[in-house]
């Protein structure tokens, strides 16, 4: 399967790109593409296709990557919707949708807060609860020790009486 991608070149901090056409199961790097079909420099926004060439590859069945895919779509060398290249983030929006979108996460925000608040109230009072029955255990502990070094102390004593 024949991929149209992007091909890094340039130097360290100051990337640039070759858009080429490649078989999938070949490293972007190797240098092994089968046709150049345009550039892009990021740090410019500069962006040169060849837009003949590229539609004769999408033809032949190239798929795009989808940073190539949302390129030819600003570029209107193909019709389609920009997709998104970072799955994990927020999805792009038209700006109907943003607008509803942004109430929600303000109460998702309060939600999660006030079930953190409960949470930690809970767990301070679990680990108060600890420490109290932990406290009382030393107490107690102590108590004892003494007890038995007093009683110690005090049959060492009659022993020393009756020597």
């Amino acid at each position: 399967m024949l991929k149209i991608r992007l091909q890094r070149i340039g130097r360290r901090n100051r990337s640039a790109f070759r858009i080429v056409v490649i078989e999938h199961t070949r490293a972007p790097k190797s240098g092994d593409y089968i046709e150049r079909v345009g550039s892009w420099d990021p740090n410019n926004d500069n962006v040169v296709l060849l837009e003949d060439k590229i539609k004769h590859w999408l033809s032949k069945g190239a798929q795009p990557t989808d940073t190539v895919y949302n390129l030819l779509v600003k570029n209107n060398i193909i019709e389609g919707k920009a997709k998104n290249v970072l799955p994990k983030k927020t999805p792009i929006q038209k700006e109907g949708e943003q607008e509803a979108s942004e109430e929600s996460p303000e109460k998702a925000e309060t939600e999660n807060e006030a079930n953190k608040q409960a949470t930690t109230e809970e767990s301070a009072d679990n680990a108060s609860e600890e420490q109290t029955e932990s406290k009382e255990e030393v107490q107690e502990e102590k108590e004892e020790k003494t007890e038995e070094n007093t009683d110690n102390s005090e049959s060492e004593a009659e022993d020393k009486k009756e020597e």
